[in-house]
């Protein structure tokens, strides 16, 4: 029951409340956000009336580079985000008795504080919650008051609810569905063959990075477009505002597929990517080398590599060359050629050891964007996954070890409909 209190707001105690969030079980293990919330804190304590923009979050607390551009890296917007849930989830549960209540107000990156009342008082008048930001903070603050008729009805409302789960218990008890049935299948999606499978990534204090291509052209939509080329271009030209419609549905599952395992991901487009990322993350590459240029920089495939046909009626085609054929396995593969309706693609599924000590690199790549597509899916499907785990040594039967793999995709109507394993290398 909330009711009127008065509230003197001090710095200190503030940053304590911000200290006890930072160890709660909310935040533990997200230090990017731990990082965030205590500049966001600061900020709006010390500099109450300074707007506070993307661009000073993100080199100051993320350490990007001066040519951050807020328009093109949603990096600041999607950390804040994260970073209300979090709030709202610690509220909910280790910080519901908490005397204050910390909030990002929408459209706003300065945090507000708002006084809660822990004593149930009887109270004869109404008024409104009041959140009130640091800098208009008065003296006191009213919190919300209850007239007792409500009181009532929730008492009523509160008597119905127990009534109700407890005949909803007698019914679960009499059809006998065991508690541990449910309980398994929770556990089943966080300890099955998909969190072994990213298991390298998930256990990591940091959320990966997800590099998606975005291809340099030149020319513009209005007057047609073409692939840059080094020889002839002028880098003043390259257009690279554009990515596959692959890679943007590829990025909506390895988002769902985090989120079921409890993690989150970052996105960043292969342009903006800086060998710094590589140093200090794992990192998830989306598309082949052809588009996504930032893979030809670091530890790729060794097995199965992307390369153009040199000649022949493919010449200029993207393939993916197998360097060492085993029995019945080709040399290389190509997708359907480009001037009749696509049907198949093949794609690479590679985890490599990254530059920064224990970091790995994940390489998701179709030689056309459908392929990648396919080859993102496959990796996010408890089933497929669960074959490729078979066939891929492990490390004292616990981390997968890097590995190189060839998917084959089906398309129909420009729609990866199926994938099927070709061929595994243990590296």
């Amino acid at each position: 029951m909330a009711v009127t209190n008065t509230f003197a707001p001090s710095p200190e105690e503030f940053f304590q409340e911000i200290d006890i969030i930072i160890k709660s079980h909310s935040l533990r293990g997200s230090e990017s956000l731990c990082r965030l919330l205590q500049y966001l804190a600061k900020q709006s304590i010390e500099h109450p009336d300074a707007p506070l923009k993307e661009y000073q979050i993100a080199t100051e607390v993320y350490g990007r580079h001066a040519d951050f551009d807020p328009q093109s890296d949603s990096t600041i917007r999607v950390q804040v985000g994260r970073l209300r849930l979090k709030l709202a989830e610690y509220y909910a549960g280790d910080g519901a008795t908490d005397h204050i209540v910390v909030r990002i107000p929408k459209g706003s990156y300065h945090l507000t504080f708002e006084a809660r009342s822990v004593e149930a008082q009887p109270v004869v008048s109404s008024t409104a919650p009041q959140t009130v930001p640091l800098r208009e903070a008065p003296a006191s603050v009213v919190v919300e008051v209850v007239p007792a008729r409500w009181r009532i009805a929730g008492v009523l409302l509160l008597v119905a609810l127990i009534v109700s789960l407890i005949a909803l218990g007698s019914v679960l008890r009499n059809r006998r569905a065991p508690e541990s049935a449910v309980a398994k299948t929770d556990v089943d999606r966080t300890t099955g063959p998909l969190a072994d499978f990213w298991k390298p990534f998930t256990s990591a204090a940091e959320e990966p990075w997800v590099i998606f291509s975005n291809a340099a052209f030149v020319g513009r939509p209005e007057t047609g477009m073409r692939y840059y080329k080094s020889g002839q271009d002028s880098k003043s030209t390259v257009y690279d505002h554009y990515t596959g419609v692959g890679e943007v549905l590829a990025i909506h599952a390895l988002d769902d597929a985090f989120s079921t395992l409890g993690q989150r991901v970052r996105v960043k487009r292969g342009s903006l990517f800086s060998l710094d990322d590589v140093k200090s993350n794992n990192l998830i590459f989306v598309g082949s080398p052809s588009e996504n240029l930032s893979l030809r920089d670091i530890p790729g495939t060794q097995e199965f590599v992307f390369q153009r046909v040199a000649s022949g009626p493919r010449q200029g085609d993207l393939s993916v060359v197998n360097r060492h054929p085993k029995p019945g396995e080709a040399g290389s593969y190509l997708a359907t050629p480009s001037d009749v309706p696509q049907t198949e693609d093949y794609a690479v599924v590679g985890l490599v050891p990254g530059i920064g000590s224990g970091r790995y690199v994940m390489i998701l790549a179709g030689t056309t964007t459908f392929g990648t597509q396919g080859a993102v899916e496959f990796v996010c499907r408890q089933e497929s996954v669960e074959k490729l785990l078979q066939l891929i040594p492990h490390s004292g039967g616990e981390q997968i070890k890097p590995f190189e793999a060839l998917v084959r995709v089906k398309i129909a109507r420009g729609v990866p409909v199926g994938t099927e394993l070709v061929s595994v290398r243990g590296r």
